[in-house]
């Protein structure tokens, strides 16, 4: 039996972004905590965009090696349904919230993925991104999907790299839980784009 593969479309900024997502079917949308990057958007204007949403929409938190005060102070002002962790955060610092996390790995060379897998067992998911020397996520590269992990016993998403056009050919060949889009429907950094976003929609839908 072949399962719906969920997507999240994250670097949400604008309110109208975060409607049109949902409208065309996105199950979680996220809003990047983490100042140097293009996409980061204040918690206030977070708070303002969740406070529109729907019910049944999963907001999610992207934060890079915070402090944990500074999580602890989005919460407060945003109301997050989940926590992603894009940096270099151990597991006992993720399960610190009392809140729902995931936890990106860049698949960087060498790396030994189903041992970072284990380390990290107690999350809700693992993400799976494109490693870049300088850049952690948001990159706009694939890695080989070749190396996806089979078996992991944990519900693993698939970012980074991925577009409209190679969105299906990337759930055929591994098969996640889900997808997480950033760049791939954007005009701009932040800016999302209904028709690519629409395009992005139909690929899964046709995986």
């Amino acid at each position: 039996m072949s399962y719906r593969t969920r997507v999240k479309i994250c670097g949400i900024t604008r309110l109208e972004d975060a409607l049109d997502a949902v409208r065309l079917g996105a199950d979680a949308l996220g809003f990047v905590f983490y100042p140097p990057s293009p996409r980061y958007v204040a918690p206030e204007k977070a708070a303002e965009i969740i406070a529109r949403l729907p019910p049944f929409v999963t907001t999610t938190g992207l934060f890079v090696d915070a402090d944990a005060q500074q999580v602890r102070d989005v919460l407060a002002t945003a109301p997050l349904g989940l926590l992603q962790f894009h940096g270099d955060e151990s597991p006992e610092y993720c399960a610190g919230f009392r809140q729902p996390w995931i936890k990106a790995l860049r698949m960087q060379p060498g790396l030994d993925v189903a041992a970072k897998i284990r380390d990290y067992r107690d999350a809700a998911g693992i993400l799976l991104d494109a490693w870049h020397p300088q850049l952690k996520g948001g990159t706009g590269e694939t890695f080989d999907w070749r190396h996806w992990p089979k078996h992991s016993g944990l519900s693993l998403i698939l970012a980074g790299g991925l577009t409209p056009e190679n969105v299906a050919e990337a759930i055929h060949l591994t098969q996640p839980y889900a997808v997480d889009v950033s760049g791939g429907v954007e005009l701009g950094k932040g800016l999302k784009d209904f028709t690519l976003m629409q395009a992005f929609m139909a690929g899964v839908n046709a995986a």
